[in-house]
């Protein structure tokens, strides 16, 4: 059965960093390219940035180019997210996927104070 859980999120201040990671078990992580999502509150989930399945590839949403980072441990089955100088509209859920799949993470909240 596969599993991603995540973990690192946290209340912080606006320019603060936070590094989120993704713990995959289940399958074969260096098979599969994988993305991190993020959901406010009263919006609908957005893609933040995915990767493809040995680092290669690496797309972002306009929002967060320049300040996130997407990356991997293929070694140890994690992915990560490492966000910069946060904002507050950058305050949601945070969910690591397989990508073209429908396996998700529970989420890890990540709140930005002005």
């Amino acid at each position: 059965q596969v599993q991603l859980v995540e973990s690192g999120g946290g209340l912080v201040r606006a320019g603060d960093s936070l590094r989120l990671s993704c713990r995959v078990s289940g399958i074969a992580f260096n098979l599969y390219a994988f993305a991190w999502y993020r959901q406010a509150p009263g919006k609908s989930r957005e893609l933040v940035a995915d990767i493809a399945y040995d680092g290669s590839g690496i797309t972002y949403a306009d929002s967060v180019k320049g300040r996130f980072a997407i990356s991997r441990d293929n070694a140890e089955n994690i992915l990560y997210l490492q966000m910069n100088n946060l904002r507050p509209e950058d305050t949601g859920m945070y969910y690591c996927k397989r990508l073209y799949a429908e396996d998700w993470g529970q989420g890890t909240q990540v709140t930005v104070s002005s």
